[in-house]
């Protein structure tokens, strides 16, 4: 069986933030074992050695990354204003047009302060950026996982419980594409836009909370 009292919480974050993203919602889980990777789009790449039993908790890019990684000692996810797939195909139409993407990797070599500020505003944060610090490479990146990523295939084959968190005035990530993306199995933040875990930061951390607690009745994953 699962301890879930204090199972360790490994982050993931989402495209054009940092670590940091975490702060306010950690403050909220005070005592609780952290990991928190950094896909140094600010020049801070980090990926600390995974936990041998953990729940990976994901926003945005990060939770498909999570949904993507789960694995070995992963025993739950926690996914948040996330997706299975962002681009549209032409079996999954909810998705945003790729030429969005494409326009913003054309654009990123010349100014990436320019793409990051802006997808940073249309998310609801408006405060400066360190210019200076962007990885160009590391943004590509991750715009090319955001354009090509598809996680539906996890998704359907998911072999570990999965808690699903939304908000429903999301901008970027829309209630169609959640539901696209995962159906019913959504836990509705009412008024939430892209950033939860900025902008209700107790809301998460007590649905992050719940969720581990629940794990502590559940078999361990094959």
């Amino acid at each position: 069986m699962i301890d879930g009292a204090r199972l360790p919480l490994v982050f993931l974050h989402g495209w054009g933030f940092d670590a940091s993203a975490w702060a306010p919602m950690r403050a909220y889980l005070e005592g609780w074992e952290i990991h928190a990777d950094d896909a140094g789009y600010f020049g801070r790449r980090s990926a600390p050695e995974r936990p041998s039993a953990y729940v990976a908790v994901g926003h945005s890019l990060g939770a498909m990354l999570g949904l993507e990684e789960a694995g070995g000692g992963c025993h739950g996810l926690v996914l948040i204003n996330g997706f299975a797939r962002f681009s549209a195909a032409g079996d999954f139409p909810a998705g945003v047009a790729p030429r969005v993407l494409d326009r913003m990797l054309t654009r990123l070599a010349a100014d990436p302060a320019g793409v990051v500020g802006e997808f940073r505003r249309r998310c609801g944060a408006d405060d400066p950026i360190d210019a200076g610090s962007l990885d160009g490479a590391a943004l590509a990146a991750g715009l090319r996982h955001l354009r090509e990523g598809d996680a539906r295939g996890a998704w359907a084959g998911r072999r570990v419980p999965v808690r699903i968190l939304a908000g429903d005035a999301d901008p970027v990530v829309t209630p169609a594409l959640t539901a696209a993306s995962f159906g019913g199995e959504v836990a509705w933040c009412a008024g939430g836009g892209h950033l939860l875990p900025l902008t209700h930061p107790e809301w998460c951390a007590s649905q992050i909370r719940a969720f581990v607690r629940e794990l502590a009745g559940a078999p361990d994953p094959a």
